[in-house]
């Protein structure tokens, strides 16, 4: 008998936007239908937007790639992340977007695994004895250590500061919060329920979550930018110190202390909350599916032995990084991509008209049925072959000139954790776990991911 990961059940008919705003509110993933998972294109109404869901590779390659102006992202995308990432790259459009980019473009240059590895590896390291302690026989939830050494990662390489315990679980803590009420403020506001009927249950907490965040990156980044504008040298070799010493292509001049934070607030949450989601989930499905484990760690035996890692070798792993792909199908760390039309256009057989909002889905698609063998069961062996992939079916970095430029950092960090975790521990799952999976900022299970981890 196939054993399938789990995910919400989809209803049998769309629901009414009555059944929308309470089932929606805190998960996107509740209440999808059926229909949904072999749609090219739905729609959705509700009181204060309509939203088409195009849901076809041809469809999404248009609203990507090659239309990207007359799609930018919506503003309810920036109302919503502004208290925590201001007016970055990751939610602004048109001018403003464009000066942000071409700001933060040569940091990227220090995302380069030659120059991050190292740092990977020793918070690695580190992680092996945090979950030594937890190889005790009983069962943890490993989510919070994927997140915490995520986390501690992106420290690193953007601010050369290892993440201590205490003011990680802040950050967390505040994350946590922040992804909670984000979406319910969403869908109150696509529902039209006016600012004071949430301000003090939702909107003050939203706002106070975001501005933690802030300031615990601000706390590292305002003495070094303020050493930048006296003139005292800066000897680090990290993300923050390239953008320091960027200057604005129109007027020469540095940037301000508040751009600099957004775009480091934006690149922690990217290169840190994305990549926690993705590594839960490869943990809940290796332990889910002992047999592909076991063939991950043989892969990992045969290539790396019991070698010090390096970079060379852990791009050999190919099994488990398709066992990493796989995931990232199966639980896209963004579920959902909101766009808006520029102007009037047509897709397929419906008129789109100025200011409607398009959401392209990484969930839905990675799961069509029109496209995947099976789209629900976990099968590495997919990406055995990239040319067999379906084009444009597979986003889970987006597409396109806004697509994420971490992928081939992000790729190589969990590869690392995956092969620091699987060569010293077997992980088990809780026999009868099952994730509580919402869709958020980031696609999450609730309570948490249930494992035993065994030493080898």
């Amino acid at each position: 008998m196939k054993i399938y990961p789990h995910y919400p059940k989809p209803v049998k008919k769309k629901i009414s936007q009555f059944m929308t705003f309470f089932i929606k509110g805190s998960s996107w993933l509740d209440g999808v239908y059926e229909r949904s998972y072999t749609m090219k294109m739905g729609v959705v109404k509700m009181p204060g937007i309509l939203v088409y869901i195009p849901n076809q590779p041809e469809l999404i390659h248009r609203i990507l790639v090659t239309e990207t102006k007359c799609f930018p992202k919506h503003t309810l995308l920036h109302e919503t992340f502004r208290p925590l990432l201001g007016d970055s790259v990751f939610t602004t459009n048109g001018s403003i977007w464009k000066r942000r980019r071409d700001f933060i473009q040569p940091s990227f240059e220090m995302t380069r695994i030659s120059h991050v590895f190292d740092l990977m590896h020793t918070s690695a390291k580190e992680m092996l004895i945090r979950l030594d302690t937890m190889a005790d026989g009983r069962y943890h939830n490993i989510d919070k250590e994927m997140t915490f050494v995520t986390a501690d990662i992106i420290f690193r390489t953007i601010l050369s500061s290892k993440l201590r315990v205490k003011e990680g679980q802040k950050i967390i803590d505040s994350f946590v919060s922040f992804q909670e009420t984000s979406a319910k403020i969403a869908i109150q506001k696509m529902f039209l329920i006016p600012k004071i009927f949430r301000y003090f249950t939702l909107e003050k907490r939203h706002r106070s979550s975001g501005e933690r965040i802030r300031e615990s990156l601000a706390t590292i980044i305002r003495p070094r930018y303020n050493a930048m504008q006296s003139n005292q040298k800066d000897n680090h070799q990290d993300i923050l110190s390239s953008l320091l010493k960027a200057v604005d292509k129109d007027t020469g001049k540095p940037f301000k202390m508040e751009e600099v934070l957004d775009e480091v607030a934006m690149l922690f949450l990217a290169g840190h909350e994305t990549t926690a989601s993705s590594m839960s989930w490869t943990l809940y499905l290796l332990g889910l599916y002992p047999k592909e484990q076991e063939k991950a760690y043989q892969e990992l035996l045969c290539i790396c032995g019991n070698e010090a890692f390096s970079v060379s070798n852990i791009k050999e792993l190919h099994f488990i990084s398709n066992v990493f792909k796989e995931s990232l199908r199966l639980y896209p760390p963004v579920s959902f991509l909101p766009r808006v039309s520029a102007r009037d256009t047509t897709m397929r057989d419906k008129v789109v008209k100025k200011g409607t909002a398009m959401i392209i889905s990484p969930w839905l698609i990675h799961r069509n049925a029109l496209y995947w063998e099976d789209p629900h069961m976990f099968n590495p062996h997919r990406f055995d072959d990239p040319s067999a992939i379906p084009k444009d079916s597979y986003i889970p970095f987006g597409l396109g000139p806004r697509s994420c430029v971490g992928e081939r950092f992000a790729m190589q960090e969990t590869v690392l954790l995956l092969a620091s975790i699987l060569r010293k521990f077997r992980i088990e799952l809780e026999e009868g776990f099952i994730p509580d999976i919402v869709g958020r900022l980031t696609t999450r299970s609730l309570n948490g991911i249930s494992v035993k981890l065994v030493k080898r």
